[in-house]
């Protein structure tokens, strides 16, 4: 049952050419449940081509409070995900972050 205690939020970033993920989707998305109180993602996941790098970014993401930034995230996309699409996590999970930001200061 859906309490209202999390969100779904998105975002987005332009793919490079040469992506296999590019045949698809024209822009790279991430997805995360963050709960509301502490800005934590709870669950991420993305457009990247395999599942297994959708699950691998959201287990590099689970766990980052956005109310602390994204330094840290990002720092671990960079170490820990080595493909062409990097520069376009690291774009879309700033995008995201953006969005978060702009709710709370909507909710105030």
């Amino acid at each position: 049952m859906f309490t209202g205690k999390t969100l779904f939020i998105a975002g987005h970033a332009r793919l490079p050419q040469g992506m296999a993920a590019k045949n698809v989707f024209e822009t790279l998305t991430i997805t995360a449940e963050i709960d509301r109180k502490y800005g934590v993602i709870l669950e991420a996941s993305c457009t990247l081509a395999t599942e297994y790098g959708r699950r691998f970014i959201g287990e590099i993401l689970k766990g980052h409070s956005l109310n602390d930034g994204i330094n840290d995230a990002i720092h671990a996309i960079q170490n820990y995900y080595h493909g062409k699409g990097t520069n376009a996590l690291v774009a879309a999970l700033k995008d995201l972050h953006v969005h978060y930001e702009q709710m709370k200061s909507d909710e105030k």
